[in-house]
């Protein structure tokens, strides 16, 4: 059964702390209006009657959307990030995310858990309650027009079918929760059941569809990050490509995962059927487009002043201009492409460990850069860096996979080289150092390569400055203490999430921005790969949307790229095979969304997690100081994810109180 939230949930709810949308988020602060869920003394009357309390409900509301900028990050989940393991317990404990890729994950208190809210996991249920109860009384308040009641009734509605969409993100068939649980109910009208895949995805889209027509069209100003029409839309397109996703469409993996009626959770549709939800994800996808660019949606560009170090850089390169597209694409706040953010964001919570990706993801400075001014190892701790697997999976600069690109050896190209003299040779200028020793793999590769990664030969961005980095143990971008803790662990460093004015020194100097729970790149992608699975074969338009994105990038079209000189034979015409462009469009948003955590999912709804997510990461020599010391691959951590791993278990205590309950499979 789901806890009786009426219980021991006030004193809880007086100490979390949220805040309402936009500058005020960025500023969180602890207040007793968050005691809104009642004890069994308390009745809905009582919950608030004025506008100030019931916009104080609404943030409560909010508080329950994930903090993926801190150490619950769902963003640490898949191949993409590695932690620095030491013998401090409280760093090896602290990013939960990846030890599910560890086959750490337990029943008793699952890990990032939603259900009940265990293991650094948020209580969606909760906070679904939560929604219940704003819902039931947001009509009675008499000093709010009928219009923004609408509005604020219609976020609630639809943050509510968001929450079910997350939970069944993570364990499959869940249990709808359409009302506000009773204090005064019999306990045992209140154990719940779950529901068969099918049913879960019509009750959230059409909670969805109530939404979306009460919805203000956008949000602006101090109400940026409250949900509007444009956000909506573009959640609902999500839902509606993972309905139709393998994984839930036809998924043969589950077809014994019977309920109490033995009928199985998940739908074995047949392939009519499938195509059908593609369709009307496609269909959803192309509204949502329509919507946000009649509205001034468009693929970010950078457009603010030129980086001081990079004036004669620029004219000397054009192609700095999509470098500097591609690194503030996430970091820019509120930019033309970010459609919804997550602003409820903050610093750390403490100094032991609770501190956001853009303080560990930042970079120890040599002793005397710019002063000091940056140089401080307790505010640029480098415990998260990125694992080997992502280095390798950015594209070469014709945009190809480095597989099926035929200028790329794969037997040499880990061989150290030296880069280019930049000073000649200008194609490369500003992206790497000059004349300076590094790898083959960090030559001649795609602009968002550059921008996303820190690598040795290459740069670490900043507003007013540019690091020439050298992982090499001591050097600028490693440890300069011979600290075993302070310093990317696999000598990769992930700066696209790191803001590029952040500075370390102290937490207040570090530049924060909305997390994008959704941009205009993602509903862009999501078309090629809706119009993709529903035709029986691609066509212009599965090409014009990815290309949106690739142009923006800076690399070669699909059609260029897979019909040019520099792809192999084995892959040349993969575009023009539907099965091949899934691949081609799976890539793309590995590539895309890197860091940002959508590969994770995506490996999950296509049923490839066991296989992609079952393997060591690989990194370099840390340790090493010059460059043959340090580019020796090293194996760094052992992963493992199975089957079972794809649907996160039902925390044994729920079961224990609710025979109701069927556990999923493997757990």
């Amino acid at each position: 059964m789901k806890k009786n939230i009426y219980k021991n949930r006030r004193d809880v709810a007086r100490h979390v702390c949220t805040s309402m949308v936009a500058a005020m988020f960025l500023f969180p602060a602890c207040s007793d209006y968050l005691d809104v869920v009642p004890d069994k003394n308390m009745t809905l009357e009582n919950l608030f009657t004025v506008r100030e309390e019931a916009y104080n409900a609404l943030a409560r509301s909010y508080s329950y959307l994930p903090h993926d900028e801190d150490r619950s990050s769902s963003w640490l989940l898949g191949d993409e990030w590695v932690n620095a393991e030491t013998d401090n317990g409280n760093l090896t404990n602290r990013y939960k995310g990846i030890h599910i890729m560890r086959r750490l994950q337990n029943a008793d208190s699952p890990i990032l858990g939603t259900w009940s809210g265990t293991n650094l996991g948020n209580d969606l249920y909760e906070g679904i309650n939560v929604c219940n109860l704003f819902i039931d009384r947001i009509d009675g308040i008499h000093d709010m027009e009928a219009k923004e009641i609408a509005d604020w009734k219609a976020q609630v509605t639809f943050l509510k079918a968001y929450y079910h969409f997350l939970l069944l993100r993570q364990y499959g068939p869940i249990a709808i929760m359409d009302r506000a649980a009773s204090p005064d109910a019999d306990p045992q009208s209140q154990f719940v059941v779950r529901s068969k895949i099918d049913e879960c995805f019509d009750y959230i889209v059409k909670k969805m569809d109530e939404a979306i027509p009460a919805l203000l069209l956008e949000k602006n100003g101090n109400d940026l990050g409250q949900v509007d029409r444009l956000a909506a839309a573009a959640i609902k397109a999500k839902v509606l490509v993972w309905r139709a996703s393998p994984f839930y469409s036809g998924n043969t993996d589950y077809f014994d995962f019977y309920d109490h009626d033995g009928k199985p959770f998940f739908p074995q549709d047949d392939a009519a059927t499938t195509k059908a939800k593609w369709k009307e994800a496609l269909d959803a996808v192309e509204a949502a487009i329509k919507l946000c660019e009649d509205n001034k949606k468009e693929l970010y560009t950078y457009e603010k002043r030129t980086w001081t170090d990079d004036l004669n850089d620029t004219e000397l390169n054009p192609k700095l201009q999509t470098l500097y597209d591609l690194r503030w694409v996430v970091a820019d706040r509120w930019n033309k492409e970010l459609i919804w953010g997550q602003s409820n964001i903050s610093t750390a919570t403490s100094l032991n460990g609770e501190s956001l990706l853009v303080v560990d993801a930042n970079i120890v400075l040599p002793t005397g850069y710019l002063g000091d001014a940056v140089n401080s190892a307790s505010f640029a701790r480098s415990l998260l860096g990125a694992t080997g697997k992502t280095l390798e999976r950015f594209y070469t600069k014709h945009g190809l996979p480095l597989d099926e690109d035929n200028t790329f050896d794969r037997n040499h190209i880990y061989d150290i080289t030296v880069t280019p003299d930049t000073s000649i040779t200008k194609e490369f200028l500003g992206f790497l150092q000059s004349n300076v020793e590094t790898i083959q793999l960090y030559l001649d590769r795609e602009p968002r390569f550059y921008a996303n990664m820190g690598i040795t030969g290459g740069y670490w961005r900043g507003h007013n400055h540019r690091i020439a980095t050298t992982f090499y143990n001591r050097q600028p971008g490693a440890s300069f203490t011979g600290s075993t803790v302070n310093r990317f662990w696999t000598g990769i460093g992930a700066q696209k999430i790191v803001h590029p004015d952040s500075r370390a020194g102290g937490w207040g100097r570090l530049a924060l921005y909305p997390v994008p729970i959704i941009r205009l790149a993602d509903l862009y992608l999501m078309k090629a790969e809706a119009r993709n699975q529903w035709l029986d074969a691609p066509d212009g338009e599965v090409w014009e949307a990815i290309n949106k994105v690739r142009t923006r990038a800076g690399i070669p079209t699909v059609e260029a790229a897979y019909g040019g000189s520099f792809v192999t034979a084995a892959a040349a015409g993969n575009h023009t095979r539907k099965d091949k462009m899934t691949d081609i469009i799976l890539n793309e948003r590995g590539v895309e969304f890197a860091f940002e955590g959508h590969r994770f999912w995506d490996m999950i709804r296509y049923k490839r997690a066991p296989t992609e997510f079952t393997s060591p990461v690989i990194g370099w020599n840390y340790d090493g100081t010059n460059a043959n010391d340090f580019f020796q691959k090293k194996f760094l951590q052992d992963r493992m994810f199975t089957l079972r791993d794809n649907l996160w278990p039902l925390p044994t205590d729920e079961l224990n109180k609710n025979s109701k309950l069927i556990q999923n499979p493997g757990w």
